[in-house]
C-alpha cells in the first residue's frame, strides 16, 4: 500500500480501512490535545471533545462516498456546534480548525498526510508561542476597565479625570444599563502610564462609584475571546 495515497483505493469503505481510518484519526486527535495542553490553558472537556473531532469529521467524510462538498458542508456544520455553546478564544478556535482539516483528510483515506499535518502545525503552533514576536512594545499597559456607576453619576465627568491620570489614553468601547436602568455598566480601554497605576486606579474609581463593582483585565485576554 502507498504510504502517501488514500487507503480508499476503490472508493468503498471495508472492515479493515475503517477500523484503521478510526484508529489513526483518534490517535492523532489525542495527540493534538495533548501537545496543545502544553501551551493552552482550557478546560478538560475542551481537550477530550478536540481530540475525537478527527475521528468524527473522518466518518462524516467517509460516509459521504466520495461527495466531498456534502462532507465539507456536514463537517463544517460539525465544527461550528463548539462556538454556538460556548464563546470560545482564538487558540481553541485554531485547535479546532486543526482537528477538523486533519480529519478531512483521513475520511478521504490520506492517513500519512493527515498525521503529519496535524503534528506539523501543532509543534509549529507550540513554536510561535516560545518565540518573541507580534509582542508588541507596551502591549501589557493595555487595559479594559470594568465599572459599574449609579444611574445619577455622570460617568465622564466623574471618571475621565482618574483615566487621564493613570492613563496614557483612554476610549468607552461600551456603556449599557443595569437593574431596570439604575446602574450603569461600563468597558474602557485604558493605556495604564505604569503597571503600578492599575491598584490606584482602581481605589480611586471606587471612592466615585460608591464602591460598586470595579474590574481590571489585561486588554490580550480580553480581545482573544472571540
Amino acid at each position: 500500500m502507498d504510504f502517501f495515497g488514500s487507503i480508499f483505493n476503490d472508493s468503498s469503505i471495508t472492515v479493515a480501512t475503517f477500523f484503521i481510518m478510526l484508529a489513526v484519526s483518534l490517535a492523532v486527535g489525542l495527540l493534538i490535545s495533548f501537545l496543545m495542553s502544553f501551551k493552552m490553558h482550557s478546560s478538560k472537556r475542551f481537550f477530550i471533545s478536540n481530540a475525537i473531532t478527527p475521528s468524527v469529521v473522518a466518518m462524516v467524510i467517509a460516509l459521504v462516498n466520495g461527495n466531498i462538498g456534502v462532507g465539507v458542508a456536514v463537517a463544517g456544520a460539525f465544527g461550528l456546534v463548539r462556538y454556538r455553546s460556548a464563546q470560545g478564544t482564538s487558540e481553541e478556535i485554531g485547535a479546532i480548525f486543526i482537528s477538523v482539516a486533519s480529519g478531512l483528510a483521513f475520511g478521504m483515506g490520506y492517513l500519512a498526510y493527515g498525521a503529519i499535518f496535524s503534528v506539523l502545525v501543532t509543534l509549529i503552533y507550540i513554536g510561535f508561542t516560545y518565540l518573541p514576536i507580534f509582542n508588541h512594545k507596551g502591549q501589557n499597559l493595555y487595559k479594559i476597565v470594568r465599572v459599574t456607576i449609579p444611574e445619577d453619576l455622570d460617568y465622564t465627568e466623574a471618571l475621565d479625570p482618574i483615566f487621564k491620570h493613570y492613563g496614557s489614553e483612554f476610549e468607552y468601547l461600551k456603556v449599557k444599563t443595569s437593574d431596570m436602568g439604575s446602574l450603569y455598566k461600563l468597558e474602557v480601554k485604558v493605556k495604564l502610564k505604569s503597571e503600578l497605576e492599575g491598584k490606584k486606579m482602581l481605589d480611586e474609581i471606587r471612592q466615585k462609584n460608591g464602591n460598586l463593582e470595579v474590574a481590571l483585565t489585561p486588554f490580550v485576554h480580553a480581545a482573544n475571546q472571540l
